[in-house]
């Protein structure tokens, strides 16, 4: 993708930017193919970012009518229903990840449209929704499921009785990952993640596109990005395509290693599903400093979870692991997660609790069934956080696990990590 960029801007040049309702030159037709090739999806819409997104498209598609936001939901989705309720809606908060709780508040509310908005993979979390009911209440219930999956496209992606990833293939999405359809779905995700460029999308079906092309304010009058960041997109689009390569975070051959244990801390983690996304929670949120100063002396970043980011009781720091990212650096990580454990006291679990203690890594024996056997495989079993292996050069910055070749002094580590701050603290 970097090889990609000069290319296009001897072709292109570079460029002030304008609205798409002005300008909207042939590369977006083509990464919009392209990429609605790869979802599955009816037609995708591009914009800048999905701040941009859920700032416009949430208040066109909720109008004076009903949003039921989950409580979990990424503050921009939050932001946008706030937009959409200065515009007349209704907007209705319900526990996260709890079908039954949305199912009353919809007897509750009938007034249409009917929008809900939640999160894909979570960004702290790690951890998809029960995607398959939340579907089945919308589609009985005439409303619609617009899904943030930012964390979710490049990473998780179909899933089939080959296929051995617990990830799936292709990254794209997890609307994909899960075997469901697109009806009365909008899934929105960025390139961000899986390209590291500056650039989003609404799937969506193709009356609906047309509508938001003069409906949404960001198309209207917001400017697109600039010509640098679309060869990276194009470049990545292209990948993915069947028989391509799956380009991504966790993208790359067979996983060669592992997570093999969180040892015996009995450390309480949010993540269920083994995505590469983890939320270590402190016992004392007043810890939260000196955890980052601990790690940072010894090579490793992670992104601060603190109050009120999240509840008190979950501060902590995230880890993200990437398919850059190799089996001794995780090993690394691990020592200095057990040795951190020693300082800073982690967030234990409570006594009989069946919450997950660890992520023990590893495809089960029989992968290519079990892979493909729903929640007694691939969404329950224990996943690997892999490295890539073959001959090409390693990025040394490429996730929020990082290593140097010796401990670096947390501000000269801090400086190498600076331009990468936005893509590590979950901005869209």
């Amino acid at each position: 993708m970097i090889e990609a960029i000069p290319a296009y801007l001897d072709q292109w040049g570079t460029h002030p930017s304008w609205s798409r309702m002005l300008g909207s030159p042939a590369l977006y037709r083509q990464i919009e193919t392209r990429l609605t090739e790869l979802l599955g999806a009816g037609d995708t819409l591009l914009l800048p970012t999905l701040t941009h997104i859920h700032a416009s498209v949430i208040p066109v598609l909720a109008s004076d009518g009903t949003i039921f936001v989950d409580s979990r939901a990424h503050k921009t989705i939050w932001d946008g229903c706030v937009a959409a309720r200065a515009h007349g809606a209704t907007v209705v908060r319900y526990a996260h990840d709890d079908p039954a709780a949305l199912e009353r508040l919809l007897h509750r509310h009938p007034k249409a449209p009917r929008l809900v908005c939640m999160d894909g993979i979570n960004s702290m979390t790690g951890n998809p929704p029960d995607l398959p009911a939340f579907l089945a209440l919308a589609r009985a219930n005439d409303a619609l499921l617009y899904v943030d999956d930012a964390h979710g496209f490049g990473v998780v992606g179909e899933r089939d009785r080959e296929e051995i990833s617990p990830y799936g293939r292709r990254g794209n999405g997890v609307v994909r990952h899960l075997g469901e359809r697109y009806d009365h779905v909008v899934l929105t995700g960025g390139f961000s993640k899986a390209y590291s460029s500056l650039l989003a999308f609404v799937a969506c079906p193709p009356e609906l596109k047309r509508l938001l092309k003069v409906t949404a304010p960001r198309t209207c009058t917001r400017a697109r990005p600039r010509w640098p960041r679309w060869p990276a997109c194009s470049s990545g689009s292209r990948s993915t395509r069947p028989g391509g390569t799956t380009s991504g975070p966790c993208s790359g051959p067979e996983p060669g290693g592992s997570w093999t244990t969180w040892r015996s801390w009995g450390a309480f983690t949010l993540n269920r599903s083994g995505f590469p996304i983890v939320e270590v929670p402190l016992a004392d949120s007043d810890d939260l400093a000196r955890a980052e100063r601990f790690l940072l002396e010894r090579g490793i970043y992670v992104t601060l979870a603190f109050y009120p980011g999240v509840p008190r009781e979950e501060v902590g720091f995230r880890i993200q692991v990437t398919a850059a990212n190799t089996d001794d650096e995780v090993t690394e990580l691990l020592a200095a997660l057990d040795q951190l454990a020693d300082v800073v006291p982690l967030r234990q679990l409570s006594a009989g609790s069946r919450e997950p203690v660890c992520l023990v890594a590893g495809y089960p024996e029989s992968s290519r069934e079990r892979n493909w056997a729903g929640k007694e495989g691939a969404m329950a079993a224990m996943h690997p956080f892999a490295g890539l292996d073959g001959d090409r050069p390693r990025p040394r910055l490429a996730g929020s696990v990082s290593r140097s070749a010796r401990p670096v002094p947390a501000p000269a580590l801090l400086r190498r990590l600076e331009p990468l701050a936005a893509v590590f603290c979950g901005l869209h």
